[in-house]
């Protein structure tokens, strides 16, 4: 007989001997209840020394490798290793999962720390990034994550003394980690000169910022911040594995076996080494040291636990043992003692007491040992060697008796024969050797007959006989003790075996799964007595099967602890215990076996608690005693739900039909129609296959859903109100307890729930992104606030969801089986049941985790399937309704009782205050009382109980109730046949709502004249709606045969139905009685329709693709149109009754003439003048346009013509209905849709007077109809379609400077590379010349009477003492970034203040003094800034940066905010928009952040920042997004404008649902590029466009357009707060009338103009604010001015350079003033004192060098066309110009006597010029060859010489004024140098730094005193270093702020500051030096 169900016995985890210290290190600890915790295998162990004994926590499905300890020391995290690893929080006392996170890392999980307060837990992986993850471990949700070194972490640990602080070490590193909103920022810890760069293996942090580490070479470093302050050498002669800190101080452990104490400043209190004291032995490792009070715990890496008691320290107390590294594949058991032999690689053999639970011996061996037996009179013991070898010893002494080596492989079994004379011994080379034992193991036979090594064996119990298996899974027979193969079945069959270990044979047939011929079964043991056998296999399982199991896939249940492979599996002598091993985790796991008989009295221990099901497993076989699925079960398990094409998909499709698009956008496109229509009523209700769905809402209302609509239906008025936010199949809807709330999951690639208001039919929260395919049950907590949800996805999903804030708590895989409903407990939030197919399962929540248990049925009852439940009167009791008419009656987890309820399946049950009501498929609905004793009453839904205001007709008597509900003194019930019926208590049933049954609805027809229409379904009938206000079903008949078309003759009185098998008939259209029917085609008929006028003629189409003519009168077959290649989709009659027109499945489109039938060709010009009676094609070209640019992937399946030919509607396989202006001539004509069908629209039809449509839903059965209004009609109500495929072809507009910032790429400062187009190798890389003493051998004696060395450098103009320069200090920014960034300047503090931005830093600049203070924390360009405008979050500001790759890595786009004033770092937000954040924008609380990505998706994401929290996230637009802004009165609408677009949010929990601005109401609107948006009561929303005009939106409605509000494209607006008033900024030339700046009033009406006096020829604002009566400007000129409101007076605040790079710097030689020239054709003067700029000249080339005089008097100026100018100080004249030289003049200088100028170009020359010959400015001489561009030049003190940086990476030098290439370096080395600006040269080859491939140093300059030199690079940094530099890699500080580029660099007249030139930013940055004190 086959093992059809699972054993009844059970196993028990009693103790595990082990403790994991290979590769894990600090996971051993005590706990508040002095037990002690650590891990082995998948099992968390707790072990109370005191009373010796171990509790178990199994919560893991692999490996634990990582443990850490909650501060109150009772809860316990554990990591595992895996795919999808997990962390599981648990408590130490009762082992009960607490929380569970999971799916963010992958691999396995290195280290975890609880932080201070045991709050949050922070986590690494050991993915290749190391991902570090901090998590709110309660919730179960992730805070924040970072990538976290690119080698392994080895230890993590809070900071426990500053908050948000954590320290993780490794490989070679150690980072110091600050956490900020939802950033985790390191910084590396700087090795120095203290240390060497090397692995640090633990930490341990301490008061002020002191952090304790152990290193890789025994020494202890000591960090202080991020630096190394000190190292403890040798505080271990090897590796510190573990550093624990405690009240008394701190404990470490290394690989030297040692523990050291030490007090809390880390000095030495005391060593205990523990390889000296009794247990020790050489080579014993510290893994884990746990110090508390007087004891030590200590773990090693060979499984050992000591406790040592330190005024005892040498003698540890050894607690626990395991086998060492290596697999342990040997077990034994003594034949009659309770005690187990191991024997392992670790060449230890080892004895243990399973009563004791001790180790009790151990002797170790030459070789690893692979298998053992114990003789049959418990004194001899044989081991098998991996060498081939053998050794027998004595039990009682571990003596060696003998040792034998007969082979060269491993023996992998060896077993005493049961008479004790022989031992058989097998090999891995195929062969088993048999022994006699009292001839001193003398060899007598061997059995060869297998080809492969042998696996197991085991003796009969006369000893005549073994039985083998092999590797190839074969049995073979052998006789004994010769060893002859045995081969006759007859000789074996009766042959009883003394043991069963095989795992092939007929008695262990059912341990294999049915279809696997997989040898994953490592060992098996029979246990003859209690029947049952004990499996262990690769995956870590133990199973118990019954004995014999003869039948493949029997039964069993199954127990988790091992990790990996289990090697081996036995019974004790007595059967009290299971013994099994594991091999990778060396470990030996006991078991308790309870038989039956006890188990009565253990129910306790039923079903185990455990992430996976550690209880019985189900295998494949089905129970033989569950009765076949009922049919309509088996048919809803059926369904799948997947779709070909989801509507999600479409917007990708589009994006692969771009090309397409692009020919077609060039044509003209049909506009879309003026009408709309309304969705009025729905016919049909989702009851086949859908349960529990029909609910009283509050108002007495009834909720329900079919297709994609949720209906609330009014039964006083018989009116329906819709739920439209779903666009595919809803397939279950919940209700709040408080009945106002509905939740409805829907079909879809990522289904979405809805929650929705039933009283304003408005969504409040849209919950996506954890289930597949379709979200299949739903149902709230009973206070409200949750949500729990089932997908139909493989693992039917189980989702907890917060449904308000939108979140997922948690989330576990529910069952592989299909779940019907999911239940939460209504008295405790955190339960909930899940019942399905043979499922019933109780889950609680665990942070965010579910953890299951399967309900325990017990002897009782059956694994039956579950169609429905409900919780009782107490949390404890449940109640399921099964599949087999039972209802099962549950307590806490166990099956308690059944009671029969129906005949067939109980679909719906209803828990009353005092009983239940049930319904079953037999059509009955039942009252109980409250424990399910007797039924009270039972109601039949019949026809006889129908009352006489039905709204309809029942189609047949006792339909299968499928929803029951109670309330108002009724019982609602759904039923499968899609009635909603209303059951009075007394009895009557009123008919409410019905629709089609299963099958697709195809046919439809309306009447000719009256509002009437009849419908044709699959499901056989032929129905007639009432369409006019009684909304009813008119009259039903059923058909022999399912249906697919019908239509009315034109009188009304017939009705021609066409059937599936070929035939049709007619009927008498009020009675529904046939009048004739024919029978002449087998295929469907697929279209009817009678001729127009008398009806002459009916024409019937088939898939035959024949159209059949008859005549009416005389029913006669009068033609048959034949020559279509396909089957006939559509016809159509001309008004004469001639002609026929044709559509086919091939797309033909056909004509043919009547009666006769004969095929006409007509050119598709003529086919528009025909005159047709109907028209319902889809093909031609009247409606071309009809079809979607996704042509591909779905049809248009309907269409229908109004009678005023004006609007054609349409049906597609997609769902959506459409209108289309007829006729629609070219393709892609542009539509409203609308979606309400799920999938396919089979047919549409408008009504005789086209007052109404009519559309039927193929797979969703549903009739609906909607109502036709007119274009004058619709202004009253928004319209709720969509407008077009594609978005509009007309350009959005042209505009130079929004073109420039929509194109502009942004790139990460790391990837810059070089400005300069240098070649050659970088100086570093150089090869040195060797100096002329080298070359000549001499060397200079280190005293020499020679002369010294001249200095390098003159000094001048500074005090007699030299300081070297410290440290540079940001002090003033010249620049504002308005060229491509807008809405960036704000006003604090009543006006006092401004802020903005440039470069990499925020900017606060006082408007009176022109101070300023900087916010440098970001480390790239700043992209947007907003401030919050919420009185609570004063001066606060976010600004968003440009970045990398969305990995929140540190070089991720992020958003900081920030205080303004302290300049604190509130929070910092990591991104997932890659690329860069262009906009920000705070609530109306300010509490929430929206900002919007530079990605190609241009998401946008809501943000609650305080916590770092994303809220929701969502793609904006395929296009640039410039804005996106709240409503300054909301925290949940926004609106984004940008290229060709302006979107409408809400924010909806988690969801971003967005409308598209409708323009449809205005004549010739077209669609913009939008570029600003401010905002105005009553939901008016104003957008600035690039024509200069403003669109002024009503919702998302287009209501009016002012004008030309501007000249040019409006960039900025902003909303005044306080009063309303709107200022406007664009881009225009002055005027008098006009200006660029604009003050409106609330509605936009009227406006004020200021004009800005820049002397600008345009003005180009791109940002605005306004203050107490002035407005604040932005331009992209990089100036900001304040523009007083009263007196239109400008006042700028800050000036800039518009365009860059700023090439040129210059100094002044004794004044604290600079000038710059940059590319935006304009020098500047600047005053760092004064804080301004004096004055500029405008050059009208771009200029790209300056220079003073010596004496400061003149400037000289270099231009790009090759063009210098020299102008005089005093006046700004012109005193000489010159252009000798066609391109770039990269550098200029006056020689110091103020003699010479040199002029250096891109024409690789020098060309000098003798100023005292006057203005004339003739050239003198140049300097010849040089091999590249000029890029800097410096004249010597004493002027006769020039050196020259080229861009080949060489210096030369020149004399002067000849321009002779100076050769001789001694004579070069003894130059003193006026300046120094040269990037190259040996005195600072140290600036160039390793990382520069791409990037060089662009600028340096040496300080006046000669001692410091600064540099700038590509890089965007700011360097200082020592002078001179020769060392390669010098050392310096680095100074951030600037964009990529820094193009020059200068320090000022005695050296008070440095001035630095911005190339992307084109922005100054002076930074005041700081000199070292004296």
């Amino acid at each position: 007989m086959a093992a059809r169900s699972a054993p009844s016995c059970h196993l028990r985890l009693e103790w595990v001997y082990g403790y994991r210290g290979h590769q894990c290190r600090n996971n051993l600890y005590y706990t508040a209840a002095k037990e002690i915790v650590y891990f082995v295998a998948g099992v968390g162990v707790v072990y109370s020394p005191r009373e010796h004994r171990q509790k178990f926590y199994r919560g893991h499905s692999e490996d634990i490798i990582s443990l850490a300890l909650h501060p109150e020391r009772v809860l316990v995290a554990t990591g595992q290793v895996g795919k999808e690893p997990y962390i599981c929080v648990w408590d130490s006392y009762t082992v009960q999962t607490i929380s569970v996170l999971k799916d963010v890392h992958t691999h396995g999980i290195a280290c975890l720390a609880f932080d201070l307060d045991g709050q949050r837990l922070v986590s690494v992986g050991l993915d290749s990034k190391n991902a570090v993850c901090v998590w709110d471990w309660k919730r179960g949700k992730m805070l924040s994550i970072a990538p976290g070194h690119t080698d392994r972490i080895f230890d993590i640990s809070w900071d426990l003394y500053q908050p948000n602080k954590l320290v993780s070490c490794g490989v070679k590193h150690i980072k110091f980690w600050s956490l900020c909103g939802n950033a985790l920022t390191p910084k590396r810890g700087v090795f120095g000169k203290t240390g060497d760069l090397q692995t640090i293996l633990c930490l341990a942090c301490a008061r002020d910022e002191l952090t304790y580490s152990g290193a890789l070479n025994g020494d202890v470093y000591v960090w202080k911040g991020i630096n190394l302050t000190r190292t403890i050498q040798g505080a271990h002669n090897a590796g510190i594995f573990s550093m624990n800190a405690c009240e008394e101080g701190f404990a470490t452990g290394g690989r030297d076996g040692c523990i050291r104490l030490w007090d809390l400043t880390f000095k030495p209190i005391t060593v205990i080494d523990l390889r000296e004291t009794d247990q020790g032995y050489k080579g014993l490792s510290v893994r884990s040291v746990c110090w508390r009070g007087d004891r030590i715990l200590v773990g090693t890496q060979d499984s050992e636990i000591f406790e040592i008691v330190v005024h005892e320290r040498h003698k540890p107390f050894l607690i626990m043992q395991g086998h060492c590294e290596g697999e342990l594949w040997a077990l034994a058991v003594h034949p009659t003692k309770p005690l187990a032999v191991t024997g392992s690689d670790d060449r230890s053999v080892r004895i243990w007491s399973l009563v004791d639970h001790a180790l009790i011996a151990r002797c170790n061996m030459e070789e690893p040992i692979r298998c053992a037996a114990v003789s049959v009179d418990g004194i001899h013991l044989a081991l098998g060697m991996k060498d081939g070898s053998f050794t027998v010893l004595r039990v009682r002494d571990m003596t060696e008796v003998v040792h034998i080596k007969d082979r060269k492989e491993a023996i992998h079994e060896l077993k005493y024969s049961p008479d004790g004379t022989y031992l058989a011994v097998g090999c891995n080379d195929s062969s088993v050797d048999i022994y006699g034992v009292a001839q001193r193991y003398k060899k007598v036979g061997e059995c060869v007959g297998s080809l492969s090594f042998i696996t197991h064996l085991d003796w009969s119990s006369d000893s005549r006989y073994i039985q083998t298996n092999d590797g190839n899974g074969k049995r073979l027979f052998y006789r004994m003790p010769g060893g002859k193969e045995v081969s006759s079945k007859e000789e074996i069959k009766g042959v009883h075996w003394a043991s069963w270990t095989c795992v092939s044979g007929l008695e262990v047939n059912g341990i294999w799964p049915k279809y696997s011929d997989i040898n994953d079964i490592n060992s098996v043991d029979g246990n003859y007595i209690g029947q049952v056998l004990v499996t262990a296999d690769d995956y870590g399982i133990v199973k118990l099967f019954r004995y014999p199991c003869l039948r493949k896939g029997a039964k069993f249940k199954k127990y988790i602890g091992h990790s990996a492979h289990i090697t081996n599996v036995r019974w004790s002598h007595d059967y009290q215990w299971v013994i099994s091993i594991g091999g990778a985790d060396h470990s030996v796991f006991q078991w308790k076996f309870i038989p039956e008989r006890k188990l009565k009295d253990a129910l306790h221990i039923a079903p185990q608690e455990s992430l996976t099901d550690s209880n019985s497993d189900e295998s494949d076989s089905d129970l033989s005693d569950v009765p076949e699925l009922d049919s309509e079960i088996e048919q809803e398990t059926q369904l799948t739900y997947r779709r070909q094409v989801y509507k999600e998909d479409l917007p990708q499709l589009k994006e692969q039909c771009k090309e397409k698009q692009k020919s077609a956008t060039s044509k003209r496109r049909e506009r879309a129609p003026g009408n709309s229509i309304r969705l009025h009523f729905v016919h049909g209700y989702r009851g086949y296959d859908c349960r529990n769905n029909l609910f009283y809402t509050q108002i007495g209302e009834i909720v329900y859903h079919v297709a994609a609509v949720g209906v609330i239906y009014n039964r006083q008025q018989n009116t329906q109100r819709f739920y439209m936010g779903h666009d595919d199949d809803i397939l279950c809807l919940a209700i709040h307890p408080l009945k106002d709330y509905v939740a409805t999951g829907q079909v879809g690639r990522d289904p979405s729930i809805h929650v929705w208001d039933t009283e304003t039919v408005k969504p409040l929260s849209v919950l996506k992104g954890y289930h597949q395919y379709g979200v299949c049950a739903v149902d709230f907590s009973a206070d409200g606030k949750r949500l729990a949800s089932v997908g139909i996805d493989d693992s039917h999903t189980v989702v907890l969801w917060d449904w308000k804030k939108g979140e997922k708590l948690s989330i576990a895989r529910g069952s592989k089986d299909k779940i019907f409903v999911v239940k939460m407990n209504p008295y405790m939030p955190d339960k909930l049941i899940t019942a399905g197919i043979k499922h019933m399962k109780f889950w609680r929540r665990a942070g965010g985790g579910l953890i299951g248990r399967k309900g325990y049925i017990g002897p009782l009852g059956k694994n039956d399937t579950m169609m429905c439940a409900v919780y009782g009167w107490t949390e404890e009791m449940v109640f399921s309704g099964t599949a087999t008419g039972d209802v099962c009656i549950w307590k806490d987890v166990f099956l308690v009782k059944t009671v029969k309820a129906h005949d067939g399946p109980v679909f719906s049950m209803h828990a009353l205050e005092k009983g239940f009501v049930t319904g079953g498929k037999d059509g009955m609905v039942a009252l109980w009382d409250d424990s399910f004793e007797r039924c009270l009453k039972t109601y039949a839904i019949k026809r006889a109980a129908l009352a006489p205001g039905s709204k309809g007709l029942l189609l047949e008597d006792n339909p299968s109730i499928r929803a029951i509900s109670l309330g108002y003194g009724h019982i609602l019930v759904g039923t499968k046949n899609g009635e909603i019926l209303e059951v009075d208590k007394s009895g009557p049933v009123t008919l409410l709502v019905q629709g089609h049954m299963e099958g697709e609805v195809w046919g439809l027809a309306t009447h000719p004249y009256l509002p009437i229409c009849a419908t044709v379904s699959d499901d056989k009938t032929l129905r007639i709606w009432d369409l006019s206000p009684s909304h009813c079903m008119l009259a039903v008949r059923k058909l022999k045969k399912g249906g697919r078309c019908c239509c009315f003759s034109p009188d009304g009185k017939a009705l021609a139905v066409g059937l599936n098998d070929g035939s049709f008939l007619m009927a008498n259209a009020d009675t529904l009685e046939d009048l004739v029917s024919f029978h002449h085609r087998k295929d469907i008929v697929s279209d009817i329709r009678f001729s127009p006028g008398s009806g002459k003629y009916v024409a019937v189409a088939s898939h035959d693709s024949f159209i059949d003519i008859y005549n009416v009168m005389s029913s006669k077959r009068v033609g048959v149109c034949k020559g279509a290649t396909s089957y006939i989709t559509h016809i159509d009659w001309d008004i004469r009754g001639k002609l026929l027109q044709v559509n086919t499945g091939a797309k033909e489109q056909l004509f043919f003439e009547a009666p006769r039938g004969k095929k006409q060709t007509i050119p598709s010009m003529e086919v528009e003048k025909i005159d047709w009676a109907s028209w319902t094609s889809v093909l031609g070209l009247c409606c071309e346009g009809i079809w979607p640019i996704i042509g591909e992937v779905t049809d248009v399946t309907a269409s229908c013509l109004t009678s005023d030919k004006m609007i054609l509607a349409t049906g597609d396989d997609l769902g959506f209905v459409k209108l289309f202006r007829y006729p629609n001539k070219g393709e892609f004509g542009k539509f409203k849709r609308y979606v309400a069908h799920s999938t396919h629209v089979t047919n549409v039809r408008w009504t005789y007077d086209d007052s109404m449509l009519v559309t039927l839903g193929g797979a969703d059965m549903s009739l609906m109809v909607w109502t036709n209004e007119t274009e004058g009609y619709r202004e009253k109500r928004p319209c709720d379609s969509e407008e077009s495929d594609i978005d509009s072809e007309e350009d959005g507009g042209y505009d130079s400077d929004v073109t420039k910032e929509n194109e502009i790429s942004y790139t990460i400062k790391a990837l810059s590379t070089n400005i300069r187009p240098m070649f050659g190798i970088k100086p570093h890389l150089q090869q040195k010349e060797p100096s002329t003493d080298e070359r000549q051998g001499i060397v200079r004696p280190p005293v020499s009477r020679a002369p010294p060395q001249p200095e390098k450098l003159q000094t001048n103009n500074v005090g007699k003492k030299k300081r070297p320069i410290e440290d540079l200090v940001l002090e003033l920014v010249f620049g504002y970034r308005g060229r491509d960034c807008r809405n960036n300047v704000h006003y604090l503090n009543d006006g006092d203040d401004i802020i903005y931005h440039t470069a990499s830093v925020g900017i606060l600049h006082n408007v009176a003094t022109g101070t300023q203070s900087f916010y440098q924390e970001h480390n790239d360009d700043i992209l947007c800034l907003t401030i919050n405008q919420h009185p609570k979050f004063n001066n606060i500001v976010a600004t968003g940066q440009v970045g990398d790759s969305a990995d929140m890595s540190a070089t991720a786009p992020s958003v900081h905010i920030w205080d303004a004033m302290s300049k604190q770092t509130l929070s910092i937000l990591r991104c997932y928009h890659s690329k860069g954040v262009c906009s920000v924008s705070f609530s109306a609380t300010g509490k929430l952040l929206l900002s919007v990505g530079l990605d190609p998706e241009h998401t946008i994401t809501i943000w609650r920042w305080q916590e770092g929290a994303k809220i929701a996230s969502r793609a904006g637009h395929s296009q640039r997004i410039f804005v996106a802004e709240f409503r300054p009165d909301s925290d949940t609408q926004f609106v984004s404008v940008g290229v060709k677009h302006v979107k409408f949010w809400s924010l909806a929990g988690r969801a971003l649902l967005s409308k598209k601005g409708l323009l449809s109401t205005l004549q010739d609107a077209r669609m913009q590029t939008m570029l600003a948006v401010a905002f105005g009561a009553n939901n008016l929303t104003f957008t600035g466009t690039i024509s200069g005009d403003v669109c002024v939106w009503k919702d998302h409605i287009l209501c009016r357009i002012v004008a030309r509000a501007h000249n040019g494209p409006v960039f900025a607006m902003y909303t005044t707060l306080r009063d309303g008033l709107i200022v406007t900024g664009g881009k225009e030339r002055p005027s008098k009338e006009g200006g660029a700046v604009k003050l409106w009033d609330q509605e936009l009406r009227r406006c004020r103009a200021f004009r800005l006096e820049t002397g600008q020829v345009t003005d180009c604002v791109r940002s605005v604010c306004r203050g107490k009566g002035k407005i604040l400007v932005g331009t992209r000129n990089a100036e900001i001015i304040e523009v007083g409101e009263k007196n239109a007076v400008c006042n700028i605040l800050v000036n800039g350079h518009s365009d860059g790079p700023i090439w040129g710097l210059a100094t002044h030689p004794s004044r604290d003033f600079l000038l710059s020239a940059a590319e935006d054709g304009t020098v500047r003067l600047w005053d760092i004192v004064d804080k301004k700029m004096l004055n500029k000249v405008n050059l009208g080339h771009a200029a790209h060098t300056v220079c003073y005089s010596p004496d400061g008097d003149m400037v000289a100026i270099g231009m790009k066309n090759g063009e210098f100018i020299i102008l005089l100080v005093s006046s700004l004249k012109i005193w000489g110009k010159k252009r000798d030289r066609r391109c770039t003049i990269h550098d200029i200088r006056f020689s110091p006597d103020s003699r010479y100028l040199a002029v250096g170009s891109s024409e690789n020359s020098v060309d000098f010029y003798d100023l005292t010959l006057g203005p004339t400015l003739n050239r003198i001489s140049y300097c010849k060859d040089i091999p590249s561009f000029v890029i800097q030049m410096d004249f010597s003190a004493d002027s006769r010489y020039l050196q020259v940086s080229t861009g080949c990476y060489k210096r030369h030098v020149y004399e002067v004024p000849s321009g002779k290439h100076l050769m001789d370096q001694a004579a070069i080395d003894r130059i003193t140098w006026a300046t120094w600006t040269s990037v190259l040269g040996d005195e600072v080859t140290g600036i160039w730094s390793r990382h520069a491939e791409r990037a060089n140093v662009n600028c340096a300059c040496v300080s006046h005193s000669g001692m410091s030199l600064v540099t700038g690079d590509d890089f965007g940094m700011v360097k200082l270093y020592d002078f001179p530099c020769p060392e390669k890699f010098a050392k310096h500080k680095r100074f951030l702020g600037h964009s990529p580029h820094v193009t020059n660099i200068r320090f000022t007249s005695a050296d008070r500051h440095v001035v630095s030139a911005g190339g992307d930013d084109c922005s100054l940055f002076v930074w005041k030096c700081v000199h070292t004190p004296h």
